[in-house]
């Protein structure tokens, strides 16, 4: 933005105009554009972006900054804002854009609409991802139709001008993007609103993956004919056009479309739907391993049943008199295992080394970390390790001689101190 606007903002921002219940205007970015034919004959558009201002008011009202573009929304049946109710100013983007009837002309049907109308839409994103808001703003044309499309030969709108406009149809999505686990239903958002009763409404659901596009559900209130299932039709009836995966799958994965036509506008929304599967993590060790010393065992780390692929495995180990401290050395004798992909289509990964028994590791805590991105903090698990001595047999069997020999001989004593005492008796 130029440094008068930022400037400006500022300002505005200070004086604190940007309450929530006190929303004014909003800055926007106002995507122009310059449609021709290039050498080869070929439609071409030119992208031109620009500083304007949303400015909420009644006509007539003078513009909060005359030196950009005004679009004055004025009083009508929708209210956008009530569609942003409890956020801040400062959260929300906006961008607007000219929009084509592709050559249909059609009278919106409210009182004193006019024959022609200059069509635009205003798109209102939270700036952490909590929705998202398309908008449609009609502006009265008091000149006839164009003989051809709208978009070949677009009016002109000065840096300064005012376009006075109404809300005409309204469409939202408070899950813009969706991170789901597997196996759980789950609800994709879609509201809409018309400033007119009885407006014959299309509805459809789209999901797109791979660039294979698939129809999911439709809804034609002129005709009443339904296709497909996922959308409740009562909840319709009040705007609620939400659909509803029963259970999620890999295979859920995409982008949903929630598209909503009434002649001759089209909107839609786009919802980005990413499965993330936490994975199951294992030892196959318990809490505490006992080894003889010089012995050596293979310690496996399994991390299970986990989507996206992207895992990683890490093994410590820590000195039995820093066990109450955070220093801890990553092991590099580590395997990492090929990834196998299951029945289910997650993934599956082990992580393991081979552990030679010596006394001096006697009491060390050794730990695998796993990480994934469907994780806030890693997981880990731990063991500690018991390194024993091993049995010297041939001492225990020289002192088992020994005892053996030391029984005999005072079995022998005792035999032949009897035999004495017996025949002095005789």
């Amino acid at each position: 933005m130029s440094l008068i606007f930022t400037i400006f903002i500022y300002w505005s921002l200070s004086a604190g105009v940007w309450s929530v219940h006190q929303i004014l205007w909003l800055p926007c970015y106002f995507i122009d554009e310059r449609v021709f034919l290039n050498k080869d004959n070929h439609t071409e558009t030119q992208l031109i972006h620009r500083e304007a201002i949303l400015q909420f008011g009644q006509k007539g009202d003078a513009p909060v900054n005359p030196n950009a573009i005004t679009f004055l929304i004025t009083r009508s049946k929708l209210d956008l804002l009530q569609y942003v109710e409890g956020v801040e100013a400062e959260q929300l983007k906006c961008e607007l854009h000219r929009y084509s009837t592709e050559g249909g002309y059609v009278r919106w049907p409210v009182l004193g609409a006019h024959e022609y109308n200059h069509w635009f839409t205003c798109i209102l994103r939270h700036s952490r991802g909590l929705f998202t808001i398309t908008s449609f703003l009609r502006r009265p044309f008091d000149q006839p139709p164009p003989g051809r499309p709208d978009y070949h030969k677009w009016p002109p709108i000065p840096n300064r001008e005012v376009l006075t406009t109404t809300v005409a149809m309204v469409i939202k999505t408070q899950t813009p993007s969706v991170k789901a686990r597997l196996k759980f239903q789950q609800k994709l958002h879609c509201q809409f609103d018309v400033d007119h009763k009885g407006a014959k409404v299309t509805v459809e659901w789209h999901k797109q993956h791979h660039g294979e596009r698939t129809k999911l559900f439709s809804y034609n209130r002129r005709t009443g004919q339904t296709q497909g299932s996922g959308v409740g039709l009562r909840a319709f009836a009040a705007g609620d056009a939400s659909y509803t995966l029963a259970s999620t799958m890999i295979s859920s994965e995409g982008t949903y479309i929630c598209s909503v036509s009434v002649n001759p506008l089209f909107g839609r929304v786009d919802i980005n739907l990413q499965i993330e599967e936490p994975p199951h993590v294992s030892l196959n060790v318990g809490p505490s391993l006992s080894l003889v010393e010089g012995n050596k065992r293979k310690i496996v780390c399994g991390a299970n049943s986990y989507y996206p692929r992207d895992v990683e495995i890490i093994w410590y180990e820590q000195d039995p008199v820093m066990l109450d401290a955070p220093h801890t050395r990553s092991l590099e004798n580590v395997f990492l295992s090929y990834h196998k992909e299951n029945r289910d289509m997650t993934f599956s990964l082990s992580g393991f080394f081979y552990l030679q028994a010596s006394l001096r590791d006697s009491g060390k805590r050794f730990t695998c970390s796993v990480s994934h991105q469907s994780l806030k903090v890693p997981i880990t698990k731990s063991f500690t390790l018991i390194v024993e001595e091993p049995t010297n047999w041939m001492l225990y069997l020289a002192v088992g001689s020994v005892m053996i020999l030391l029984l005999y001989v005072k079995r022998r004593y005792l035999h032949s101190a009897w035999r004495t005492l017996a025949g002095k008796a005789i």
